[in-house]
């Protein structure tokens, strides 16, 4: 397909066809449009012009044309939607239960007709209907949520296709479904099982002793069963935990009991499953068996595929599975970290075994603080609030996860000899600014928004999600 023609062409589902359940569309509205209005413009110019007419830069465009300058847009990105499906059932090798075809639903959702634009808020997805009028839109179209959330002015901007591309690998609907059907049949141990040395390295020094003596142990065992063809991976027997955490304390690494035990190895798998989810299952190289070098798979769903392309996503996708383990890292450490301060406290110990009840009626519930208090019989909401501080546990948790990543960016940094260690003040810095600026607008910006909102709250958000996952743990 021309460079051009992807601004009139849109990749659809196909119902009517079983086997070529996806289809490219001739968009003649989008087509009309863009030989009228961007007769000379050069590839490149194009998402700019396009941009200004769906933004509503130009304040003589009406809606129609910001309508149609979106679906120019939104046939664009159809391409890497369907790419990062494609690219998603191929990184998942063989051990799936789905195809690609069956992700497309899920973000392959735009119908290539209806015409559609932004309110003021740039929020909220309207529909013009016949008369002109618009309309909040009751079904909401993914490719126009990619629009919503792309920023063509910032300075730091990845391209238009990078951004709907990683959009569809961040769907949460689609995960979601990748969780239920790609790996959520793993039994933690199974997963606990099979982790491979590059995926430990992304753990605590304390997590890799864990896991290698979980191998240690609980592997030995394991492989001594196979005769018995034992399918699924049952829970440690008492004897093995036990084991473990002898072998554990040999290592230096003290745990006190089973039931202690137990928890963190399943605080490990809550990283493995995210990191299994969402890294490569398969290299997207290959070794040639002759000359010993790597060459790129030749079954890699695209047409073209450089290796500034290649790396470039790979950095992405880098940089996302390291926000989602410093996230992870962040909170168990300061959650642990404020019940630490509690208890030693003079004045709040009787009431720190409030603090995680508490957080998960907050965060869980949504409840106020007045609400919580009296719930827990605390004696006001002002004690409430100096016992739970949402607050500043999200500062501080903030604050530990742009670390975190900040040391993951600087070693990757030094692998591919883009800076020295310790770098120079002036990259130090504006790193740090770069990092954290990423970091509010995928996680902390919303978490702060939940916090400031009275009544009613919504506690939706990947941080909220995050951390009522751990505090369930406790």
């Amino acid at each position: 397909m021309g460079a051009s023609s992807r601004y009139w062409k849109i990749w659809r589902i196909n119902p009517a066809s079983e086997q070529a359940r996806h289809k490219l569309f001739l968009v003649p509205l989008a087509q009309d449009f863009y030989h009228k209005q961007l007769p000379h413009s050069q590839n490149g110019d194009v998402e700019t012009a396009l941009y200004a007419f769906f933004y509503n830069q130009k304040l003589e465009v009406d809606d129609k044309n910001r309508a149609v300058a979106g679906l120019c847009l939104r046939c664009y990105i159809s391409e890497p939607i369907l790419k990062a499906c494609q690219k998603l059932d191929n990184l998942f090798g063989t051990e799936k239960h789905f195809t690609y075809q069956d992700l497309l639903p899920f973000v392959l959702n735009d119908d290539g007709e209806s015409l559609m634009i932004l309110d003021k808020s740039g929020k909220n997805q309207l529909l013009l209907d016949k008369s002109g009028q618009a309309k909040t839109a009751s079904f909401k179209f993914f490719s126009l949520r990619v629009l919503q959330t792309y920023k063509p002015e910032s300075q730091s901007r990845m391209s238009l296709e990078n951004w709907a591309y990683l959009q569809t690998r961040q769907n949460p609907e689609l995960k979601e479904f990748l969780s239920e059907f790609g790996f959520q049949h793993l039994s933690d141990w199974a997963l606990l099982n099979r982790a491979r040395p590059k995926q430990l390295e992304r753990l605590s020094q304390r997590e890799r002793h864990l896991v290698e003596v979980f191998h240690a142990v609980y592997r030995r065992d394991r492989q001594q069963q196979r005769s018995y063809q034992t399918r699924r991976c049952p829970d440690p027997t008492n004897a093995q935990q036990q084991e473990m955490v002898a072998q554990l304390q040999q290592r230096n690494v003290i745990i006190n009991d089973s039931m202690e035990l137990i928890k963190e190895l399943k605080l490990v798998v809550a990283q493995l499953r995210q990191y299994d989810i969402w890294s490569h299952r398969e290299s997207i190289e290959i070794q040639d068996p002759e000359t010993g070098g790597y060459t790129l798979r030749t079954d890699l769903p695209y047409e073209s595929l450089s290796e500034l392309d290649v790396e470039q996503r790979e950095l992405l996708e880098f940089l996302h599975e390291q926000l989602q383990l410093a996230l992870l890292i962040a909170i168990r450490e300061e959650v642990q970290a404020s019940l630490s301060r509690l208890e030693k406290s003079k004045k709040y110990a009787p009431l720190a075994k409030q603090f995680i009840p508490g957080l998960k009626l907050y965060y869980g519930q949504g409840l106020a603080l007045k609400e919580i208090s009296s719930q827990l019989r605390m004696s006001s909401w002002d004690q409430a609030r100096r016992i739970l501080n949402p607050g500043e546990l999200l500062n501080k948790i903030r604050y530990v996860t742009v670390q975190k990543l900040l040391e993951k960016i600087l070693h990757k940094a030094k692998e591919k000899g883009l800076t020295q260690i310790p770098p120079q003040p002036d990259y130090l810095t504006t790193l740090s600014e770069q990092i954290e600026a990423f970091v509010d607008e995928e996680i902390f910006q919303k978490a702060s928004e939940e916090i400031r909102v009275g009544k009613n709250r919504s506690m939706d958000s990947v941080y909220a999600q995050q951390l009522i996952q751990y505090l369930e743990q406790q």
